[in-house]
């Protein structure tokens, strides 16, 4: 215990200067060398992600989008740029004021607040994407963080649970007509190419009229019987069904559109992250394109749709009317294709999507308080968590982020003196190292681009 203590000790009382900045005395320095670091990735960062949304609205743009889409780069990343230097600078302002170093003082609270000021620079419409996008990463980390110590332990294809389960909640708010109304939301959308318009809410007491049906008993000694059959079974539909055609060809159909579709997409994006090695002559078409794998995503897709609808009609038939309830049944069972395509990024994506949807919808329905600043409160936790991971718990953070804040920062993400801290019990230093070696990023320099020396 003596040991221990002394381990605690140790790391708290170390300097911000011994952590965070050793190649420089100056706290000022440090966060402006941070600041110089940060600007020319976010830029580059975010100039790509306006110029895609210029290009996807697909026609020439006008005089007024080029000025909305230059003073978003330059928006953003002054947002972005602001949130890296902040960092550097609370870590030190907070050890100043409390005279030490504790665990959640290392990263997490300073983070927080510079986080908190830097997205109020942003533009508002962005805050909650910025927030559903780093709570997405950060739920990924918690959870590692979680089965690291041995609090949780991961299932096969739990991720692909909770994308069903995610996507089930947003076809119920689908069917109940809520996104007419209540919440807006593109993600609406894209439910109904997937699904289809006449899943829409809200659902309508069809008139049903009653009439005699005399239908004489099949002969199936003949062909003509077997025909009169399949014509039967192709067009029978509960009066409560939404759609005009049968239940059998209106499910089918409704699986082989989101089928191609998905195949069309995948093949799209894999054309489209290809391109240097197609301009350069090197693209192997039969490994990278044309194989089993670009079909996942339109087996997904298409066999969520169609059970999605297979089990609606069903229900409809078996209950004798229509309910936004079915949805939930009719999702469920549906997830069953989504094994095709596991992705933890989109399974959390959704998720946090169909959270924050139903959180809009409740305080619509006056069922749960408004939080003034949600967006920002989530965005700000979040990125203090990625944060403290990246530091303290690198082996916990997706490799691409931390390749990310390695890059805005100058490499300065993984020159940081986390030793320091070796008395919290988190070998942060051999993860440091191990997350390093597996990224293969080269610090042979022991300076940080543009360290500003003083």
């Amino acid at each position: 215990m003596t040991v221990q203590s002394k381990l605690i000790d140790n790391a708290i009382n170390c300097s911000c200067r011994e952590y965070v900045h050793p190649w420089t005395s100056s706290c000022i320095a440090s966060a402006g060398g941070m600041l110089l670091a940060a600007i020319p990735v976010t830029m580059r960062t975010y100039a790509v992600v306006y110029l895609l949304a210029l290009v996807m609205k697909m026609r020439i743009p006008r005089l007024l989008d080029l000025q909305h889409t230059i003073t978003g780069i330059l928006k953003s990343t002054a947002f972005l740029t602001t949130n890296a230097y902040m960092f550097s600078l609370m870590v030190c302002l907070v050890r100043r004021f409390l005279g030490r170093f504790y665990a959640s003082t290392v990263a997490f609270i300073p983070t927080f607040i510079g986080s908190f000021v830097a997205l109020s620079i942003e533009r508002p419409e962005r805050r909650t994407p910025l927030a559903l996008y780093v709570a997405n990463v950060a739920s990924e980390a918690l959870w590692h963080m979680l089965e690291a110590r041995g609090l949780v332990r991961s299932i096969p294809n739990g991720h692909v649970f909770i994308l069903g389960c995610s996507l089930t909640a947003l076809l119920y708010m689908y069917r109940m007509g809520v996104h007419k109304t209540k919440v807006k939301d593109a993600t609406f959308k894209a439910l109904s190419i997937l699904i289809g318009k006449q899943e829409e809410g809200a659902i309508k007491t069809p008139q049903v009229t009653t009439k005699q049906n005399s239908r004489q008993p099949f002969d199936f000694r003949s062909i003509s019987a077997y025909i009169q059959l399949y014509d039967r079974v192709q067009k029978a539909k509960h009066p409560s069904c939404p759609h005009r055609e049968g239940c059998g060809s209106y499910a089918l159909l409704g699986g082989l559109k989101p089928f191609v579709g998905g195949i069309g997409l995948q093949v799209g994006l894999k054309l489209l992250l290809s391109i240097p090695n197609i301009i350069k002559m090197k693209m192997n078409w039969r490994k990278q394109i044309f194989n089993k794998g670009s079909l996942n995503l339109g087996l997904a897709l298409g066999t969520f749709s169609l059970i999605y609808k297979a089990v609606s009609c069903s229900l409809r038939n078996v209950c004798g009317y229509d309910s936004a309830t079915f949805a939930i049944p009719a999702g469920l069972l549906g997830s069953i294709g989504l094994l095709q395509f596991p992705n933890i990024t989109i399974s959390l994506y959704v998720m946090w999507k169909a959270m924050h949807m139903l959180y809009v919808w409740g305080i619509k329905e006056d069922v749960v308080p408004e939080i003034p600043h949600f967006n920002m409160i989530l965005y700000s936790a979040c990125t203090a968590v990625l944060f403290h991971c990246a530091i303290l718990e690198a082996k916990t953070i997706r490799s691409s982020y931390y390749r990310f804040l390695f890059d805005m920062s100058g490499k300065r993400v993984s020159l940081f003196h986390v030793e320091n801290f070796e008395g919290f019990g988190m070998k942060s230093k051999e993860q440091v190292n191990e997350v390093v070696k597996k990224l293969k990023i080269d610090l042979s320099s022991p300076l940080p681009i543009t360290p500003l020396t003083v």
